[in-house]
């Protein structure tokens, strides 16, 4: 199988474990968003990935390997509880399935939560901030490879209105107080040198981090409206003094966790 009809007999699969025929809103809960996203009510099922055609296993602290219905407000949402990367030594195309099994199994609103690090000093440790665009550092490309199957979109995908200005108007009316950024999106797992922050800033980016882009990418294919949303959980290297750490990341979440939960929740009947 390709890997579209394995997220497509993954999607299926879903149904049948989950219970429910589909879905509203997917959301992928980065690093640090777990405990907030409690606030959004105890879920009325809960499918580990691993009974999943297609997934792997997350190795990252802070992220395990289930999707949880939920019906906020009569919105139907699939919360992704685990999320893999392409330095835990996966392919792009497992990075991406959990994203377009959700998208196979009915969501056309994708969410997207991740921990950054902030290059603008302004923007300080704890802060969500909404993705107006990115940038992709990471070499790579959900699209690469053979075209997608006939039916599917061109291989060739607009990225103009990649995260939805629709969406993004959304959250503004109900939490006018988020800014937004651009997210830069490396490869890691090391984090960058202060010299790569510095070239991130010059390109226009004010948000790092390693996750993210390619999800978008291939959601945005599928047709899926795409939000993005970033935790500032530290400053990126040379903005502050001190080193970084993937502990200060999990506790700036726990930190956020109430806070992160709100806003999830204010956001979700909204979109």
């Amino acid at each position: 199988m390709n890997a579209y009809e394995t997220a497509r007999v993954a999607a299926d699969e879903l149904r049948i474990y989950s219970g429910f025929d589909t879905y509203d809103i997917a959301i992928v809960l980065g690093s640090g968003w777990r405990e907030g996203a409690a606030a959004l009510g105890a879920p009325l099922s809960a499918v580990p990935t691993s009974s999943l055609s297609g997934f792997v296993t997350p190795t990252v602290a802070g992220h395990t390997g289930t999707i949880l219905s939920l019906d906020v407000g009569g919105v139907m949402v699939a919360l992704l509880t685990g999320r893999v990367h392409l330095y835990e030594g996966h392919t792009v195309d497992e990075v991406v399935h959990p994203v377009r099994t959700v998208i196979a199994a009915g969501a056309s609103k994708v969410v997207l939560t991740n921990a950054c690090g902030g290059i603008d000093p302004a923007t300080s440790p704890g802060t969500v901030v909404v993705i107006r665009d990115h940038i992709n550092l990471t070499a790579t490309s959900p699209m690469e490879g053979p075209a997608p199957p006939e039916g599917l979109g061109s291989r060739f995908v607009d990225l103009t209105d990649l995260y939805s200005a629709r969406l993004r108007a959304a959250v503004h009316d109900a939490a006018p107080e988020l800014a937004e950024g651009v997210y830069a999106g490396f490869r890691g797992p090391h984090y960058e040198t202060p010299a790569e922050i510095v070239m991130a800033r010059t390109m226009g980016a004010s948000l790092v981090g390693m996750s993210t882009v390619l999800e978008a990418i291939a959601a945005r294919h599928l047709a899926a409206e795409v939000l993005g949303l970033s935790l500032v959980s530290n400053y990126a290297a040379g903005v502050s003094a001190g080193p970084l750490n993937h502990l200060e990341v999990l506790e700036a979440g726990q930190n956020a966790a109430a806070s992160l939960g709100a806003l999830l929740a204010q956001l979700v009947p909204v979109l």
